[in-house]
């Protein structure tokens, strides 16, 4: 076991629920690293429907967070499990990480400490991440997102899209996913577009990237809003939210193509970026 004896190994009091998103063709990891103790967690729910409702809004989460995180510089690991625990909030075993289901909804800085937790190099770089992680309390009530401020514009393309999601929902779902909101942001670097299956506390919602749909027009933008929207049928229809076989049978029977991301970051910054490589 490495020497990172004043982190404490986490033993579950009672079982743990649990959604996991393996990367495909990872084999199952043995072994114990250390673990990060934490606070309490909430009560499972006793009702067998919400029960049903949760655990697919617990493995749609996960798969969203593994996606960012991996996003984020994380490495080396084949598996993410979300966890609803008394006694862990983060834990790295093997090449499986496992972290409290209240850390789906926290924000960046902490999702970067605990991609730091998991591939830090020394016990120091693993504590510095530690302190960040255990800041954060995951049992508050979640704040609603985080709002970038409105562009000319705005509000006539998000009625365009909105508009477009109905059209489309009718033509290749049946008219049977849910009207949910959308949203613009300027901040994605890659990603064209963003499902959020939500939380108890936060409705599912598809962001757009604003450059992506200025940049390459809107015929690609209903590509990329399809894409989303067929991860708004996996989630609702209590599928995996992944890029896997039912996903991509899915996107061939709309006309789409899996992929959903290409550097859209402005000229500028991509050349500030080659030059500082």
């Amino acid at each position: 076991m490495p020497p990172f004896d004043d982190l404490q190994l986490g033993f579950f009091s009672d079982p743990p629920t649990t959604a996991s998103v393996p990367t495909p063709g990872a084999s199952s990891a043995n072994g114990a690293i250390a673990d990060i103790a934490g606070q309490t967690a909430s009560t499972p729910v006793a009702d067998d429907t919400r029960q049903v409702r949760g655990r697919t809004a617990l493995r749609a989460r996960t798969a969203v967070l593994f996606s960012r995180l991996q996003d984020m510089g994380l490495r080396g690991v084949d598996q993410l499990v979300l966890m609803r625990t008394r006694t862990v909030m983060v834990s790295l075993i093997g090449r499986a990480l496992r972290v409290h289901e209240g850390y789906a909804e926290a924000p960046e800085s902490v999702l970067r400490a605990i991609v730091a937790f998991a591939i830090a190099r020394n016990k120091a770089e693993r504590l510095a991440a530690r302190e960040v992680i255990l800041a954060h309390d995951v049992d508050r009530t979640p704040v609603a997102r985080r709002q970038e401020p409105a562009r000319p514009g705005d509000p006539a393309l998000i009625t365009q899209l909105t508009e477009a999601h109905r059209q489309l929902n009718a033509r290749w779902f049946g008219g049977a996913l849910k009207s949910v909101p959308l949203r613009l942001s300027g901040k994605m670097a890659t990603r064209l577009g963003h499902y959020d299956p939500g939380s108890r506390h936060l409705p599912p919602e598809i962001v757009m990237s604003r450059t992506h749909i200025a940049k390459h027009g809107w015929r690609e933008a209903m590509h990329t809003l399809l894409h989303e929207m067929v991860h708004q049928w996996q989630h609702e229809t209590g599928r995996p939210v992944d890029h896997g076989p039912e996903f991509r049978n899915k996107a061939r029977e709309v006309g789409i193509t899996p992929a959903a991301r290409r550097d859209v970051t402005p000229l500028e910054r991509q050349r500030q970026r080659l030059a500082g490589a």
